[in-house]
């Protein structure tokens, strides 16, 4: 027959009309495997482990209870009680305790009710998710309120419209919250520390979108186990040893956590289990970022231990504020003083280390009761209201005001009178449920409390610095918040000027990176087969910049500036042209202008010597305009430097393709004129008719009249006009001509090519002819010249950019200009300059 279950060992009760019920979580039963062939004895109190600092959570409870009695509006000639019973962090536990609550109380009936006396209104509970979905599973059969201070658990068979009324903000906020925390620091390679199991599965899969999104990188992920059973413990520290190995050798110095209630006291033993010797004096530290269900607590072993670990770790941390008279009270406590409260007696012996003198056996100190609660170190006890006590008071409350306009609706409603006055019927309480989703008060700390359509309290979460001093005292330092009433862009704030890092970092902000960032100028590029967080660093290609660090691409300036040489940020382009000013500039100009003078030096030389055999040979009038045409040659060069204008646009192509067909029609004729000329001399020859002026005047007419036709159908339809070309120089923006026609610019000059080659084929072919009557030789040199340039010019042209473009062809009609002029002209003038002796008709017969 299977005998009652052993009653918990630890309990606390008040009576009340209306009672609230508490599972709480404070006590570890460490003891060996049970095999089931004989029936399990209690606990001993040496296989008790308490995590003392969660007696806070009860004394919350009551504290709140307390305040609610004393209040005469709140719940006026009705007294609230409660019970609360210890998880013990396991399933059988808890289910046991929820039971109890729900039937008789101190009897265990399941699913009898014996005392109707003792009504539950709800029941405040637990503080791992675990230790929330046992409970839930008893409490959701009978609609019983449930009212969590930590993560929500997952339960898809809830009844519906039922939920848990969760006191802290949702898990998701939480994540959301530890990603900008990470951003702003710009820590993009992390390491993940879970519990092995479902909830941290959940964990893993809830964080992974939100971080990889985000640009955040894992270098490792860890799982740790915990034990319930002593033959686990051996496993456990082998396991925690390597884990704590793996965390400090790796290249990632911040380490999310994320576990139960308890996690900072398997991570207070990772130290002690490495297996690693210690060969310097250097400290090791990582910065931990703690999720809000961990809290900073130690077992009574740890005590004495070193807090190096925690020193400038993160914790998130449910919102609280201090409550008036909740120091004074937990002041108050001791064991002599304190009746009904089943947890103070272990809670007093395992904080202060002592024991007290009614056990058998006494080992250590004697308590005396009269030890102070204020002197015990923060991991162990503290005085000011955590984040999940606060939670617990608030949780109290909640109930009292949704009891408090139910009594409300019942006055109004279904009431019995009997002698003693009013009777409520307590028999419909599973109705608190439509009134607890519509609860809103502000509380004794003046903060407004209020749930979501969810069931959630709409608060935000603290984020706390830990400070470990020399003398192992402890230290929280708010140092931000996520606020969740705040706009998305403002719902993080920190103040990192407050925070102290770990030893190890020198009080500088920690870097973890994988890779060292890419600064502006470079972008990154993915290593293959490595997470996206480890790349190189590679320079931005030219025409392109980066200008912030960890850049993904290179963009491209606007049109109206470039990069820089260090490829980080975009500068205003110079204009550019072939100035007067400049070197190329002043050198063309000044090449130009010599020539023209040299021209018109020639020119008057030769009308000078009008009536010379030299001058007269060869058709002096075509003499004349040759040398006029490359007067006008010269200068049109000019036409090419400076700013372009719409004036200059439009003339430098016309005049400069005009001048030059005259000059060069000039030189055909001349050398056709000598062609005939000695042809003619021939006895019988048909082609003295062809000789004369006539002839002449109509070759140049008619070439030129070609050129200036093109020019003219060029003008009238898409003229040369002022242009800014943003692309061809990549650091200037080149002020130029618009040809606005390309297909009649290059039938210019192709017209122009072809008379040139005519010309010279011409003048090659007769420059046999006897050179004392004729000076085809210096035609032919000439045009060999002047073609060699142009043809030069092609590529070059083709190939210079910007205002380089427009030197190219300025120089090339100077140097082709300059060509015919010396090569023509100048054996001339040295002859009538320097040997006029030789400037005589019977010298150039006998030549």
């Amino acid at each position: 027959m299977l005998g009652d279950p052993h009653e918990p060992l630890h309990k606390y009760h008040q009576s009340g009309d209306f009672f609230i019920g508490g599972i709480a979580s404070q006590t570890f039963i460490i003891s060996s495997p049970v095999d089931f062939t004989q029936e399990t004895p209690s606990a001993s109190y040496e296989e008790l482990a308490l995590i003392t600092k969660n007696y806070q959570h009860i004394l919350a409870l009551a504290f709140a209870v307390k305040n609610v009695n004393e209040n005469p509006h709140l719940l006026p000639n009705v007294t609230l009680g409660f019970h609360i019973y210890d998880s013990y962090f396991t399933a059988r536990n808890t289910y046991l305790a929820t039971m109890l609550l729900i039937y008789t109380l101190g009897r265990f009936l399941p699913n009898y009710k014996c005392d109707p006396q003792n009504t539950l209104i709800g029941v405040i509970g637990g503080l791992d998710p675990l230790t929330s979905l046992h409970m839930a599973t008893v409490l959701d059969i009978y609609k019983i309120p449930q009212l969590i201070y930590g993560p929500a658990p997952v339960m898809n068979d809830k009844t519906p419209g039922l939920p848990f009324y969760q006191m802290v903000p949702p898990e998701k906020q939480q994540y959301t919250g530890i990603c900008s925390l990470l951003l702003y620091f710009r820590w993009t390679w992390i390491g993940i520390l879970t519990f092995n199991d479902e909830n941290g599965d959940r964990f893993l899969e809830a964080v992974f979108p939100i971080f990889s999104k985000s640009g955040i990188c894992f270098a490792f992920i860890e799982r740790s186990h915990t034990f319930s059973v002593v033959d686990k413990i051996n496993e456990m520290f082998e396991q925690g040893g390597k884990i704590h190995d793996r965390i400090m050798d790796s290249k990632a110095n911040v380490v999310v956590a994320y576990g139960p209630s308890y996690s900072v006291v398997f991570l207070r033993w990772f130290p002690h289990l490495s297996g690693q010797e210690k060969v310097t004096n250097k400290p090791e530290g990582k910065v931990w970022i703690m999720t809000a269900q961990m809290e900073l607590t130690s077992m009574v072993y740890q005590r004495t231990w070193d807090a190096e670990t925690i020193h400038g770790s993160l914790f998130f941390s449910v919102h609280s504020n201090a409550v008036p008279g909740f120091q004074q009270f937990m002041a108050s406590r001791n064991p002599s003083n304190t009746t009904g409260d089943g947890f103070i007696r272990d809670f007093w012996q395992q904080a202060f280390a002592c024991v007290f003198p009614d056990i058998n056996e006494v080992v250590g100190e004697i308590c005396t009761g009269k030890e102070k609660l204020e002197i015990l170190p923060e991991p162990l006890f503290g005085m000011n209201m955590t984040g999940h006590s606060y939670s617990v008071y608030n949780a109290v409350y909640v109930l009292s005001y949704a009891l408090h306009v139910w009594f409300s609706f019942r006055l109004r409603g279904k009431m019995v009178m009997d002698r003693r006055g009013l009777k409520f019927q307590k028999e419909c309480l599973w109705q608190l449920h439509s009134f607890l989703k519509d609860v809103s008060f502000n509380n004794s700390a003046g903060e407004r409390i209020s749930f979501n359509q969810n069931g959630e309290l709409t608060t935000g979460l603290d984020i706390i610095n830990w400070v470990v001093s020399s003398n192992q005292s402890f230290h929280a330092v708010k140092i931000g918040r996520i606020d969740s009433l705040a706009p998305p862009d403002k719902a993080f704030t920190i103040n990192e000027s407050i925070i102290t890092w770990h030893r190890a970092f020198n009080q500088i902000q920690p870097l973890s990176l994988c890779t060292e960032s890419c600064y502006p100028g470079s972008i990154k590029k993915v290593k293959e087969g490595e997470p996206f967080c480890c790349y190189s660093c590679i320079p931005c290609p030219d025409g392109k910049i980066s200008d912030q660090k960890d850049m993904n691409d290179c963009y491209t300036c606007t049109k109206e500036k470039h990069p820089n040489k260090k490829r980080d940020f975009c500068i205003h382009k110079e204009k550019s042209f072939l100035s007067f000013e400049e070197p190329l500039g002043i050198g063309l100009t000044s090449f130009a202008l010599a020539f023209t003078l040299i021209t018109a030096l020639v020119l008057g030389t030769f009308m000078k010597h009008h009536n010379t055999p030299i001058v007269k040979a060869n058709n002096r009038d075509l003499t004349y305009l040759l040398l006029v045409s490359l007067l006008l040659c010269f200068p049109c060069a000019l036409l090419f430097i400076g700013q372009p204008e719409k004036v200059t646009c439009l003339l430098r192509q016309t005049a400069f393709g005009i001048n030059f067909s005259v000059a060069i029609s000039s030189v055909l004729a001349k050398t056709i004129t000598v062609i005939l000329a000695f042809m003619a001399t021939k006895p019988g020859s048909g082609m003295r008719k062809w000789i004369g002026k006539r002839l002449t005047y109509s070759i140049v007419i008619a070439c030129s009249l070609i050129q200036t036709s093109i020019c003219l159908v060029w003008l009238g339809t898409s003229p040369p006009f002022p242009d800014v070309d943003m692309h061809s120089m990549a650091e200037e923006i080149v002020l130029e001509c618009n040809e606005g026609s390309v297909t009649m610019f290059y039938c210019d000059l192709s017209y122009m090519g072809f008379l040139a080659i005519v010309s010279f084929s011409v003048a090659f072919f007769a420059r046999n002819l006897p050179g004392g009557f004729n000076e085809t030789k210096l035609i032919t040199f000439s045009m060999l010249v002047f073609c060699s340039v142009w043809i030069s010019f092609i590529p070059t042209y083709v190939s210079a950019k910007g205002k380089y473009m427009v030197a190219v062809e300025t120089f090339s009609i100077l140097a082709s200009s300059a060509g015919l002029l010396a090569c023509i002209f100048a054996p001339k003038c040295y002859i009538i300059v320097l040997r006029p002796k030789l400037n005589k008709k019977e010298q150039l017969i006998r030549r």
